[in-house]
């Protein structure tokens, strides 16, 4: 079995999203990186329905895959596109794929998707503290954010009053003249 990539790692990279707060990869997506149909995936999937849990493959609901579509070019129903919301595989999907799916092509595509999983979780668990605290600037940023606007409305207040100091008519003296 080749193991060398078959696919360029960041063709791979682009196609894992985060949806449901999980890592995963469109059915439709994956028949291309196997160099299969679609809908023959998606059969091998259902007759191994056995195999594929609900934390292991789900279906996208109707919001959430217009909001896919809506991130990625994908076409419309209407011209010869999807008819029905795709399936999703999360990582442990992915590598039961490999059960259903024998060619030599999926299991060495296969071996690519799980070794990019495991870079991102590598990458993610060593950038925790860095996660930490870009979240704790976040959150320091909107009461910033908020006393940078109270700092610039002071500002224009005092412009505003200077320029109506400077329109206005020179003011007479009061007071003992000499």
């Amino acid at each position: 079995m080749k193991t060398s990539s078959i696919v360029p790692q960041e063709i791979i990279s682009e196609k894992i999203y985060l949806i449901r707060e999980q890592k995963v990869m469109i059915d439709s997506d994956l028949a291309e990186l196997y160099q299969v149909p679609t809908k023959r995936l998606n059969e091998q999937v259902k007759r191994n329905r056995e195999r594929f849990p609900a934390d292991f493959m789900f279906q996208l609901n109707q919001f959430e895959w217009n909001h896919l579509k809506s991130q990625t070019a994908t076409s419309s129903s209407r011209w010869g596109g999807r008819r029905s919301l795709p399936y999703v595989f999360t990582e442990h999907g992915i590598l039961m794929l490999s059960s259903v799916l024998t060619s030599e092509r999926a299991m060495s595509v296969n071996i690519q998707i799980m070794r990019i999983f495991v870079r991102i979780r590598s990458f993610l668990n060593q950038n925790e503290t860095l996660l930490r605290k870009i979240r704790q600037m976040e959150k320091n940023g909107e009461d910033r954010d908020h006393q940078i606007k109270v700092i610039f409305d002071w500002i224009r207040k005092i412009e505003s009053n200077q320029s109506r100091k400077k329109d206005s008519k020179p003011r007479v003296r009061i007071g003992f003249k000499i």
